[in-house]
């Protein structure tokens, strides 16, 4: 079963994802609403997945990232984002390895962590 971590600010959008989670059968490891607690908790949990709102990056993406894949060298890092600028986005590309936009429909949202998790099990 994959584990998850989700980190976002916006209790909803959290409530949501654990909801489409949990009907994938996929186990919710930890939950966080910033980027220190989430930093701070993801190692411990033994997480094969951070699901993670691009928001709650700090202001150099790649070097967290990088800073959290020294602890966790296999966690595999989605990001959920809406609109970035360009140069935001460039940031998080080193360092993520999947986006998946706010915008899409549950199904796909879905569709996206299915194949993902299918990247953690192989």
């Amino acid at each position: 079963m994959t584990r998850v971590f989700l980190a976002d600010a916006i209790l909803l959008e959290r409530k949501a994802l654990r909801l489409l989670l949990l009907d994938m059968n996929m186990e919710i490891a930890g939950e966080a609403g910033d980027w220190s607690t989430a930093l701070a908790h993801v190692p411990n949990c033994h997480t094969d997945m951070l699901v993670i709102d691009s928001g709650l990056l700090p202001r150099d993406p790649h070097a967290a990232l990088d800073e959290l894949r020294r602890a966790c060298p296999n966690l595999l890092v989605i990001v959920l984002i809406s609109h970035l600028e360009a140069r935001h986005q460039a940031a998080l590309t080193v360092g993520a390895d999947m986006f998946i936009s706010k915008g899409e429909i549950p199904g796909r949202v879905a569709e996206h962590l299915r194949a993902a998790a299918g990247k953690t099990l192989n």
